[in-house]
């Protein structure tokens, strides 16, 4: 009977998984988001404000979702910042009421755009 020839075991190369690996980081890294968190600044109550309340022009803006209304007028959110421009130049006292719908993203935009306005008082209203 003629003996067979003898398998040699040939060393495992590991090179084509080191290049597998370095694509699969390359690509995890390139195709992640890396966002920056910002913070928005809250003032708590009991500080007094520097401006009578007599002098100032005050707001309703209600929070309802993605949804939101000034005054009771329905409101889309690029145009809350024109809209609280009060035409007697009183600046805004703003109070805010959320509902269960509102996220606390939907309240940090809010927060984002009405930061930008100069001597506006916000006031958080307790949802429940």
């Amino acid at each position: 009977m003629p003996s067979r020839p003898k398998k040699t075991r040939r060393a495992l190369s590991v090179t084509s998984l080191i290049d597998v690996i370095f694509l699969l980081l390359l690509f995890f890294m390139l195709s992640s988001t890396f966002t920056k968190f910002s913070e928005v600044a809250l003032m708590t109550s009991g500080q007094g404000d520097s401006v009578a309340p007599s002098d100032r022009t005050v707001m309703f803006l209600r929070l309802n979702g993605d949804q939101m209304s000034l005054n009771g007028q329905p409101l889309a959110p690029d145009t809350l910042g024109s809209a609280l421009q009060t035409p007697d130049q009183k600046p805004p006292s703003v109070l805010i009421s959320l509902t269960s719908a509102t996220s606390a993203q939907h309240l940090t935009d809010a927060l984002v755009i009405l930061r930008a306005l100069p001597d506006l008082s916000l006031t958080v209203l307790d949802p429940t």
